[in-house]
């Protein structure tokens, strides 16, 4: 009889090591104060949380609804995504039954989350709006979204505005650290910095990265880290910019073709991290402002169909050029 790994068998690392009450959420101070009053006073208003993705607004909701309402939470508290429910039928059905229906319990109110409310048709938030102010004695809504601008004017006035940031790298580290720690892997400080990079603020991300590098052995190293992540080290780059700076073409294409092979990269894929990469380059500002401009060409370039290898080698091209003083 096969045995299966304890890490396929096991739950998302994401899942299993997220926040269970307000207490654990970091890098959201002034937020967290403020669930905290209304798990004080028993009341709240409706809410808007924004940001980026794996910055803790579901995880947010769902402390604040375990805070609130203990153990029994699930039977006040419903989870929708409206990335898959997001039709205006679902606000008529689904929504319109959960928050008519008294609490259970001694919880003043219930709690809807609506999950990547941003992609709710014009008509389903028109709808939610009327549903959002008939049943606000019986039930309270909180929206979590990537870009608070695609949610219609009217709902934004009926809500508290709640701005989610990226995680900083010392949280997101020490996080990584904890999780280690607690499943046996063990992490080298390259391995560590790498994930933090791949991130970007996605606390999410940087977990399940995390556990994909751990299937493959106990130790995770910087080259196996992105390699799961289907990412080119900033360190590789670096390189092929420079190449191409110092006119060496010829080396800068090699290079950059042996990424996209070795990686299994897309054109888009090697544009956004060159673009990052760019930043923090050690040359003239100006000479930054002309290669950022070609990237944006190129990646407009790829969005439109262009060929992955004609439009990078016209990208090193241009930027061998500019590196000699060309235009």
């Amino acid at each position: 009889m096969s045995v299966v790994r304890p890490e396929i068998r096991e739950v998302m690392w994401a899942e299993k090591y997220r926040p269970k009450t307000l207490d654990e959420i970091v890098n959201q101070e002034e937020i967290v104060e403020r669930l905290k009053r209304f798990v004080k006073e028993r009341s709240m208003p409706h809410c808007l949380f924004a940001g980026p993705p794996g910055t803790g607004k579901t995880t947010a909701a769902l402390a604040l609804a375990m805070d609130l309402f203990g153990k029994e939470y699930h039977k006040n508290y419903l989870e929708l995504n409206a990335s898959d429910e997001r039709g205006i039928d679902v606000i008529r059905t689904t929504v319109k039954d959960f928050a008519r229906t008294v609490s259970m319990g001694d919880a003043p109110f219930k709690i809807l989350v609506l999950d990547e409310s941003d992609n709710m048709t014009t008509e389903a938030q028109q709808a939610l709006r009327r549903t959002m102010e008939m049943y606000t004695n019986t039930c309270r809504f909180i929206l979590a979204c990537n870009y608070y601008t695609k949610i219609i004017e009217p709902i934004q006035s009926r809500c508290a505005f709640f701005r989610f940031t990226p995680l900083k790298a010392e949280d997101v580290k020490a996080r990584v650290k904890y999780i280690c720690d607690m499943e046996g892997v063990e992490i080298t400080p390259e391995g560590l910095e790498a994930l933090v990079y791949i991130g970007g603020g996605d606390l999410r991300k940087v977990i399940n990265t995390l556990q994909a590098a751990a299937a493959l052995g106990n130790k995770v190293d910087e080259k196996v880290i992105y390699r799961i992540a289907g990412r080119v080290s900033p360190k590789e780059l670096k390189l092929v910019l420079e190449r191409a700076l110092d006119g060496d073409f010829a080396s800068a294409r090699n290079e950059v073709m042996r990424l996209i092979t070795e990686y299994g990269l897309s054109g888009l894929d090697v544009v956004k991290q060159i673009h990052r990469e760019v930043l923090w380059l050690d040359v003239d500002e100006k000479l930054k402002l002309k290669i950022i401009d070609l990237l944006g060409e190129t990646e407009y370039r790829l969005l439109e169909g262009g060929s992955d290898e004609v439009q990078l080698n016209a990208l090193i091209a241009k930027i061998a050029m500019v590196g000699k003083g060309g235009t």
